[in-house]
This record gives C-alpha cells, structure tokens and sequence, in this order.
C-alpha cells in the first residue's frame, strides 16, 4: 500500500512475547516463566506446554500477561506495514523460520536482515521483532514466477527474471506445469483476463462479447479485445473460456488475453527435454527442436506492423493521396482502391505500395530524354514524383486495418498535415533457426536446427524428445532449479498435476523423488492410455495390483503426511533393485538402498527411477544410447529477438554523398561494416586481393563499381579497381589545410586531378587510377607516411542485432543497375549509425 506521503508500505508480523492469562489460544504454549496462582502455588511451570487442565487453571486466574515463546499471528491488528526506512530500523527474520503449530518460534537462532545490510545474520528470537508474511517479499513480481528460485545463481535468476518478459504472446499458450502459485495473481492483476464482477449465469458467449444475465435480472455485458497490435508489435487477443449457461461469482475469469489460459500466466510451453549432446548441435547453449513444434504451431505468435503516411503542403503545392502514380505499372497497383490506399485483406511483400502518394517536383532542367519525349508527345508530363509508401524490406504479410485521418472529419492532425493514412499489416511466425528460446532460470540458446520427429532421441515407450539442451550449460552456470524443474515436471505430467513451489519455500528433494517414484509406478504398471497420449486418465486399479503383487499399499505410498515422506521412494528402490539384480531387498536399510542403487547405477551403466535419467534410443538408428540421459519436463519461453528481424542482405543500396561508402545498419539498408580490426586479419593473412577488392570497388570507389558491374553483365573481365573516393576526400582535406598534393605517374609527370564531383571525374579519365600507376618516392617526399584507409562500410551480407527504428526513403538497389549513370547517382538516406560524416539525400529522380 502507498503511505500518506505516496511511499510504498510492505506489511511484517508482529513478533508477540505477552499472552493475557484468560486467552484460550494459551493452551499448547510454552511459558518462559512460572504462573503461580493467588496463594503463590505454582500451576504452570516454565519452559513446558500448557496442557487443557493446566489452561483451564490459568484462564481462571484474574487477566494478566504471561510471558510465553515469541510467537505470530495471523490477525491484521498484528500486522505493521513498513515503509524502507522504517524496515532499515528493525530486525526483521525471513516467513520460513522454524515454527510450531502454534505458530511458536522453536528454532534458537533467527536467520535475520537488520540495518539495510544486505547480508544476513543469525540472532535470539528474542532480538527479532517482525517476520516477512511470505517468502516471496523480498523479491520482484516477475523474480517471484522462477520455480526453485533458491537453487539457481542469483546472475542466472536475474536473467531469467528479465527474459519473462520478452517472451512473445504465442497463439496457443500454455500454463507452466512446475509454477509457483503467483501465475494466477500476476495475470489477474495485469488486467488482461476480464473477470466476472457480478454473480450469474452466462446467457452469451462469442468471440468478441460475453453477456452474463446476473441474479439480480440485469445482463451485463463484457466485451473483447481482438487483435490488438502491443507496443513490441505482438497481438493482443482476448478469448471467451466460458460457455453459455456456465455459473459465474466475483472474480471468475470469463475470457483469457494473449498470455493466458484458464486465469494464469502462460508465457510458453511444456516440453518434453533430454539434457544430451547431438552431433554437436546443440554446441555453445545451442537448442535442438523438433519439428512437430513447427507443424503443430506450438510456438507459432502473430506480429502486427503499423505503417503510417503523411500528405502534406509543401512550398511547390500539395502532395496526394492518390491512385495515379507515374511510372507504376497496373500490377503493382492491383490491391489499391480508387484513393489509392490499399484493401484490407490484401496479402503484401516488400516493396509493394501501401498507399500510393505523389509530391509535386520543382522546375527543373530538362534532360535530352525528357525533351525527347516533349517533343514526340508534344505534352507536358506531370511534374510529380512517387513517394508512396511501401512494405519495408524484411516484412511481409496481410492487411488488417486502414484508418484514414483528415481535418474535415476533426481529426487532430499536425500543422501542415492534410490527411494521414494508418495501415496495419498482420503476419505470423513459426520458431524457426535462429530464433532466441529460454527457460526460466536464465538458460538462453538459439535454435540451431529442427529436427524431422524420426531423427529425434525417443523413450523406452516410443515418445519422441521436443527438445535437446546442452548438459554442459548446466554445472558452470550453477541454475539447478532447472533440473529440479525437469524432474518434478515429469512426475507432473505423469500423474497428471500442476506443481506449485513457492520461492524460498519449494518443494524438497524428497518430496520430488517421491513423485517420481510414483510416477514410476503407474508407467510401469501401465496404467495409462497409450493409445491415446493427450489423455491424462490413470487406471488406478493396475496401480493398485502392481504394488500390492510386490507387497506394498497404495494409500500409504500416496500418503502426502509427514510421517510418510521417503515411504515411496524407499519401496521404489526395493522393487527396482530386485528386478534388476533378481536378489531380495528385505534387509536393507533405508540409507543402505541408496548406496546399493548408487552402485549397480554405475556397475550397470543404468539409473534408478528417482534419479529421473532414463535409457533413450537414437531415432536414426534406434539403438539405445550408452549412458542414461536426464528426461523430464520443462518450460520454455520463444522470446522477442527472432531471427527475421535481424538478418539483413545487400547487394547494392544507398551510399553516402560525401564518402560514397554504403551506409551501416538494417534500417537504413546499409552494408556491413569492415573495419580496423578487419583490415588487419586480410592483411595478416596476405589476402591481398580480397583487401583491394573490400577497400574499393565493394566500397567506395564509384568508377571502379560501375564498370564491375558492367563487366559482370557483360561476362567480361573484372578491370582493375581505381581510386577510391575517401582519398579524394582526403585529398580535399589536405587542401583544405594548405597544402599543395599532386599526383604524380610512373614518368614523374604531373597528374591533375580535375575539380569535378565523381561523375564528371569519370567521364574525363574514362578509365580509372589504378594504385599501380602512384610513384612511391614522390609521396615519400611529400612527409606522408600512410594513407589510412583501413575503415569504411561494404556491400556485403550481414545478421545485425540492432533494434532501428529509421527507414530508409530513396531508390531501391534494382534503380543502381538500369545504367552508368543511374549507378553514379547517391540515394537518399537518414544519417548513417555507423559514419561520423553528415549524409544529404539525394534522390535519383531529382538528379
């Protein structure tokens, strides 16, 4: 809660040493002192339980304070809320300090936090005065959803804390089988899951609405949210989990969003894991799937870009929005109504128009084509240029909604701005290579290959692994949660329940070999459907007889009291080591059929049911592996760094004006960068060619591509490459500051460099410089030492993890191939991330 300053209060237990004599809870407790009666006759000695005579004895007494063992309660009025500076204040012990049924402390020393101080400390009960209500409140929301959460390193956890949330919405999500109970509050209070306000019946329920008639007469209506894009570009989508004539109360969930099912958090999927190697695969945190996730679309999420245009008044008149745009064939405006914006349900590619819109050009000279056209046609061509919006590189999918803005309709548009048209564009996405995937427990990889089911390791019955992680990530990293998570969550699948671990007070270690015992039981006596393997029925009478043939009682092995704990465990080692050795387990001790299973494990190269390995056959041969594989199951998350949106390939695109390099990055369509570091490996390696190739015609020099280009078209030899243009810039700059540089060729004449921009420079030496032709004695002369030249940008392939937002207007790279001169010109582009240079647009057409 907020404090009357607007600070954030937490609530503690009160640690409570008095009792007033006349209480009935007095009974059970322990005095820390002798209660005498009025004649000074001792009636309750201290440090022993007040039985039920000895408390009816002290309640009769007149009402004092007893002093008893500091103890807790559950009642509000013994709850304080503190705000941070309060609790540094305080000494306050963590929710699982030792207690009685009475809510007693029973243990000596208090694991503590006091001060601020991050580090705990041990002190008396009797120095402690607040415990926290749970485990969970020292940790984030998002922190309290990690299962087993005390077993992993806290950089791990941290990790795995910040991954949940860049886990994509997927189109059928699942709740994790291993949670720790908070799921169902996180997404109940995000808000996304309508819940019921009233109590009722439901007396309607679509696919957008659901309508509850309540006992009161009145119907109340719920309506949903579909298809709605989120901030990260995911879909936001809300589905009915009620039917018609169901009974509602307060706070029953009537529809799941995006992320959940049945009311709780599901951020991803329960799959079937085998910690195991595979031909290297799954190297390096790599992750091998299999491809029945694909087909069945179990990690399939939808993605909606939006794409917004803008017509605007401009000094040289209005641009618009219009289907009449010059030099577009009718095919490209196929899917375009009469204003030129494009239907909904249109399936779309990159470069396709989105919304057709002209700009008005200025007056500009006319080019002998132009005049030749003028003069045949004898009109004047509308003097517009297309600056339609279209699908970006990269993206692709279906249109599902337009909005149109104007100011006729009140519409709140910027100055200058006549009319704004939104497009949604919708697509979807199955797991592919390349794509991020992680637990929750910090164990990240990317996919590195999907696996044909029958290439994939199988179990004993036949069942195909989903996914094959790395064991090798697990040790150095120190996440055990995981494990543990892989073996309570295949006990789970097995008998067929949701296991919920609360952080810092989770399931213990013999509490998960238990279940897997049981586990064992029921696969063993086959008491479940293999013919049908999405049912979860158990036919408890085949348990029963199996466990009853060798002696033992279900009740008591399924018991989950106290005192029964290690029972099955304990009867599953007896069974399992007399059908492995053949020889009676009788006379064994308990902690003797641990070190007797510990040693045929290793004498047999086999394992026993509780340590949740399992003997797993290779799916290309099905020869049974050497060595058990741990087998369990995990759940997974797909995040939001997919590969379609890193990788980027280029082959010509837009340059920079004044260095003529290509640009850097995926929004601007840019090269990749070959830098410093770069240079120096071809150079170590002698590379020579390569080097020359990368350091101009791949980069900036503009003849040099040109009539590569043009020898490649022509099948022709490649010439040699000329003079980039960096060192006419560099040249220029050393003019700038003064000094006098001339070239000079192998005859020691004067070479002038003419004082033109690179196209007429081309036109006058008709064929380039090549760095051949340049006396070395003459620079050495000039006290030049180096012309570095050993960092720019080339047209190359490249997979960028860079998150842009920018976009490129300009030519496409198909404009730089129609001829020479077309290939001269710079496209327009946004400044570059990666040059320090300011880069001017230009486009083709102005030019």
């Amino acid at each position: 809660r907020l404090n009357p300053y607007g600070f954030i209060e937490t609530p503690y237990r009160k640690i409570l040493r008095y009792m007033s004599s006349d209480n009935p809870d007095i009974q059970g407790r322990t005095p820390l002192e002798d209660i005498m009666d009025g004649d000074g006759k001792i009636i309750a000695e201290s440090q022993k339980p007040i039985t039920i005579p000895i408390a009816a004895l002290v309640n009769a007494l007149s009402p004092r304070d007893v002093k008893v063992m500091p103890y807790v309660t559950a009642n509000e009025a013994d709850t304080d809320y503190l705000s941070a500076d309060d609790e540094e204040e305080n000494t306050i012990g963590q929710a699982t300090t030792p207690m009685d049924g009475k809510s007693q402390i029973t243990t000596q020393l208090v694991e503590v936090r006091q001060g601020g101080s991050e580090a705990y400390t041990y002190v008396h009960p009797d120095d402690v005065q607040y415990l926290d209500i749970s485990p969970m409140q020292i940790v984030s929301i998002s922190t309290a959803l990690i299962p087993f959460l005390e077993h992993d390193d806290a950089n791990r956890a941290l990790m795995g804390s910040n991954m949940q949330r860049q886990a994509v919405p997927l189109v059928q999500p699942q709740a994790p089988l291993v949670g720790t109970g908070m799921e169902w509050r996180v997404a109940s209070d995000s808000g996304q899951v309508v819940m019921s306000g009233i109590e009722g019946i439901v007396s309607e329920s679509t696919s957008d609405r659901v309508k509850i008639l309540g006992i009161d007469g009145k119907e109340v209506e719920y309506p949903l949210t579909k298809f709605v894009r989120s901030n990260q570009g995911t879909s936001i989508n809300q589905h009915p989990i009620v039917h018609k004539g169901d009974r509602v109360v307060p706070g029953s969930p009537l529809a799941d969003s995006s992320s959940t099912e049945n009311g709780e958090l599901a951020l991803g999927q329960n799959l079937l894991v085998g910690f195991m190697t595979y031909e290297g695969f799954n190297y390096e945190d790599a992750i091998i799937l299999n491809e029945d996730l694909v087909k069945d679309d179990r990690y399939t999420s939808i993605h909606i870009d939006k794409h917004e245009v803008e017509a605007r008044e401009t000094k040289l008149g209005p641009e618009e929005i219009t289907r009449d745009i010059p030099n577009v064939g009718e095919e490209s405006l196929r899917d375009l109504d009469e204003e030129g914006i494009v239907r909904i349900g249109a399936w779309v590619t990159p470069g396709d128009i989105l919304v057709g819109k002209i700009t008005p050009k200025g007056e500009t000279e006319l080019t002998a084509e132009e005049k030749l056209l003028r003069a045949i046609f004898g009109e004047k061509a509308r003097d517009v240029k297309d600056t339609s919006l279209r699908v970006p590189h990269g993206q692709h999918g279906k249109v599902t909604d337009v909005r149109i803005l104007t100011k006729e309709n009140g519409d709140d548009l910027q100055p200058g701005v006549t009319k704004t048209v939104r497009v949604w564009v919708a697509h979807t996405r199955k797991i592919n290579q390349g794509d991020k995937m992680a637990g929750r427990h910090g164990n990240k990889g990317v996919v590195s290959k999907v696996l044909p089911r029958e290439d994939m390791p199988f179990l004993p019955d036949g069942t195909p692994l989903d996914i094959m992680l790395n064991p090798i990530g697990v040790p150095s990293r120190m996440n055990l949660g995981q494990l543990l998570e892989t073996h309570l969550g295949w006990a789970a699948n097995t008998l067929g329940f949701h296991a919920r671990t609360p952080v810092f007070d989770g399931a213990q270690d013999s509490v998960i070999e238990d279940q897997l015992a049981r586990a064992w039981f029921v696969s063993e006596s086959e008491a479940k459907d293999h013919r049908d393997l999405d049912s979860d029925h158990i036919n408890w009478d085949k348990v029963d007889d199996y466990l009853s043939e060798r002696g033992f009682d279900r009740d008591r092995l399924w018991s989950d009291a106290p005192s029964n704990r290690g029972t099955a465990r304990e009867a599953c080692l007896r069974i399992w080591l007399q059908e492995v050795t053949g020889e009676k387990t009788d006379a064994l001790k308990p902690s003797e059929l641990m070190q007797e299973s510990l040693k045929i494990s290793r004498e047999r190269n086999l394992s026993a049911p509780i340590f949740g390995k399992q003997m797993i056959h290779d799916g290309r041969t099905g020869l049974q592996y050497d060595s058990p594989v741990t087998v369990g199951n995990v759940y997974m998350l797909k995040l939001i760094h997919l590969v379609q949106d890193k990788i980027h390939a280029r082959s010509t695109g837009p340059y920079s004006l004044i260095t003529q390099q290509p640009l850097g990055g995926k929004a601007q369509f840019g090269g990749q960068r070959f830098g410093e570091m770069e240079v120096w490996a071809l150079e170590a390696y002698s590379a020579a060619y390569t080097l020359q190739e990368m350091l101009t015609i791949k980069s900036d020099d503009v003849v040099g591509r040109v009539k590569t280009y043009e020898a490649i078209v022509k099948g022709e030899e490649v010439i040699q490459p000329g003079v980039p243009e960096s060192f006419h810039v560099l040249l220029k700059e050393l003019q700038g500051l003064g000094l006098s540089v001339e070239l000079l060729n192998e005859d020691i004449e004067r070479f002038t460099q003419p004082e033109t921009d690179s196209q007429e420079m081309s036109a006058t030496l008709g064929a380039p410089l090549n760095w051949s032709d340049l006396s070395e004695e003459p620079l050495d002369a000039l006290d030049i030492e180096e012309l570095s030249l050993d960092e720019l940008t080339v047209d190359a392939v490249e997979i960028t993890d860079e998150e842009d937002d920018l976009e490129v207007s300009g030519a496409s790279a198909e404009d730089n191939q129609d001829d020479t001169k077309d290939s001269l010109q710079s496209l327009a582009a946004d400044e570059s991330d990666e040059s320090d240079d300011a880069i001017i647009g230009v486009d083709d057409e102005e030019n």
